[in-house]
């Protein structure tokens, strides 16, 4: 009976260092989970931002070029309203040989065009107010080329750039059967020679009178 409890209690004393045991160890930790590397679409995100920045950027330099180009230009045409504005004011007291110098005066064109420059308005606003002043005045507007290209190409060049200055003053209120337009294309140089200087004065519009050139009267 003795041995019988003493094998219990060992049992018991076993059982009881084993569950002892158990209780001290450390439950183990659940590894942390490794970090993810960015994804493709955050280097998209962050590239696509970056160029929205750019593109907007470059939108306002080309807007603020614009902008200032056409500030400028404004500019140039209102002086050459404001001094075509006094010239004609002047054209009252001239005589009637200024007044067919000023009529008769040549214009130029850029290269390969046969549209009115900029600078070639205050000089057609001039004979304006001579035509209207004068009702019986008629005229003729020559167009004329440089020696560059066929001839075939400069007649109709001349043709466009003479059709263009007669445009110029119907639109203006001058009856179109009071301008005649001839083109004669490389033909009649106005200067010698290939070099840019000869070219840019043979690139012309002339103008001759046909009827009504006596006694011109300037505008009242």
């Amino acid at each position: 009976m003795t041995q019988q409890m003493s094998r219990r209690g060992m049992a018991l004393a076993l059982g009881a260092a084993l569950l002892a045991a158990a209780c001290s160890k450390k439950p183990e930790t659940a590894p942390a989970p490794a970090a993810v590397p960015p994804g493709p679409t955050a280097g998209i995100a962050a590239a696509t931002g970056g160029d929205s920045a750019a593109r907007a950027a470059a939108r306002d330099s080309v807007a603020r070029a614009v902008a200032a180009r056409d500030a400028a230009r404004e500019a140039a045409l209102r002086k050459v309203r404001d001094d075509s504005i006094a010239a004609v004011r002047a054209l009252a007291s001239k005589t009637a040989a200024e007044l067919k110098q000023v009529l008769l005066a040549t214009v130029y064109f850029d290269y390969d065009k046969s549209d009115v420059r900029d600078d070639t308005r205050a000089a057609l606003e001039l004979k304006l107010p001579i035509l209207g002043a004068n009702p019986s005045l008629r005229v003729r507007i020559q167009g004329h080329t440089d020696e560059r290209g066929s001839d075939e190409y400069n007649l109709a060049l001349g043709q466009r750039r003479a059709a263009a200055l007669k445009r110029y003053f119907t639109d203006r209120g001058v009856a179109e059967a009071r301008i005649d337009v001839v083109s004669f294309g490389r033909e009649r140089p106005a200067a010698p020679g290939e070099d840019d200087a000869a070219r840019a004065r043979n690139r012309r519009g002339e103008f001759e009178i046909l009827a009504g050139g006596e006694g011109l009267q300037g505008p009242r």
